[in-house]
């Protein structure tokens, strides 16, 4: 370990600097890098170089001894450090769902100059991954990938209005952070999925569908042009699809997790209705536009969620926001990393502005 980034968790942070003696640490900004400098002093650690912000991203991301990087910030904040982790030909663990969704085209593109393949974490295209090991690209007729549902799956629609934050955040299957169990909840998770899948695997966009799977116990499946649909099953616990990507091309031995086959009894399958997911529709939308839209889909969901969360917005208002954002973004095609954070800005600036203009409404109504 030659190198680490984080946010804010400084406890962890001082915690692993501890263990693996990195020799650069990054951290969300100058008070936290004082604070952590002040707590390893404190604890007679010996001090790493501390950097923080964008350029302590790209330190890490670009470290000339770190061979691969896994890439698990959440939002657009680890985008730029990713990208030019790709272009330096290292390999890359992507956990990060805003890098393909906001710069797919790019980020590809640069991995193939790279000769490069990204490897990735999440669990529905780690188990892609696995499948294609079964088939040549030319024999793939589709994905499928899985959605657990969420919390909502089954709840009356005339009650999604009233949603709170609490209900939200109440994930049947798997703990995750906020924002992203709130995107399960809306199943624009599952939305950015399809679009990281078209971009992963080189798939068309009518090519990757999605099924709501209860269990999540499937992870995700290819149908073969024969017929044939090799699936991939496992636990809800991460750590499988993250030893997978940090030891391939070997599968290598764990006595940590594993299938408990005595508790499954069933695997259901429904299709998946736009009317109580519409963030799904909106996405595929996006992608099919492309350009700049995808980029701003994230942008404008990672502020609806926000402000739903700050209980700024109601539940339903999220896709509002987002539909709402999209209908005023430019059709532009990214032709630098500088585009797309600019374009990322903007997107996140007109959200702000429909957040605003739906609370003004809501006041009004009520």
């Amino acid at each position: 370990m030659v190198a680490l980034g984080a946010g804010s968790n400084l406890e962890e942070l001082a915690g692993q600097i501890g263990r693996h003696r990195p020799e650069v640490v990054s951290v969300g900004d100058a008070a936290k890098a004082d604070e952590l400098a002040k707590r390893l002093r404190a604890n007679g650690s010996a001090l790493p170089a501390i950097l923080h912000g964008r350029e302590g991203m790209l330190a890490v991301g670009t470290h000339a001894a770190a061979d691969t990087v896994v890439s698990a910030a959440v939002g657009v904040v680890g985008l730029e450090a990713t990208y030019e982790a790709v272009k330096l030909g290292k390999i890359v663990a992507l956990s990060n769902k805003e890098v393909l969704v906001a710069a797919g085209e790019l980020v590809m593109a640069a991995a193939k100059d790279a000769g490069r393949e990204l490897l990735p974490v999440d669990s529905e295209h780690n188990a892609v991954h696995q499948c294609l090991r079964g088939g040549a690209h030319g024999e793939v007729r589709r994905l499928v990938l899985t959605a657990s549902g969420g919390p909502f799956r089954k709840t009356p629609l005339a009650a999604l209005e009233a949603v709170t934050p609490e209900q939200a955040l109440a994930h049947p299957n798997w703990r995750m952070g906020h924002r992203i169990t709130i995107d399960s909840a809306t199943m624009m998770n599952k939305g950015f999925e399809v679009i990281e899948a078209r971009w992963l695997f080189g798939m068309r966009p009518e090519q990757i569908d999605v099924v709501i799977h209860p269990q999540s116990t499937i992870h995700s499946m290819v149908e073969f042009v024969d017929g044939s649909v090799l699936a991939q099953l496992g636990p809800t616990d991460m750590r499988m699809p993250i030893q997978y990507a940090l030891t391939y091309p070997e599968r290598v031995a764990s006595n940590q997790v594993a299938l408990d086959w005595s508790k499954l009894r069933r695997l259901d399958f429904a299709k998946v209705s736009t009317r109580r997911f519409p963030c799904l529709r909106l996405a595929r939308e996006a992608l099919k536009k492309g350009g700049a839209l995808p980029c701003a889909l994230n942008a404008a969901d990672e502020m609806a969620v926000a402000a739903f969360l700050e209980r700024k917005l109601p539940f339903l208002g999220i896709p509002e926001v987002i539909e709402r954002v999209l209908a005023r973004t430019p059709q532009m095609r990214f032709l630098t990393m500088d585009d797309v954070l600019t374009a990322d800005t903007e997107a996140r600036r007109m959200a702000k502005e429909e957040v605003a203009r739906l609370a003004v409404a809501a006041a009004a109504a009520s």
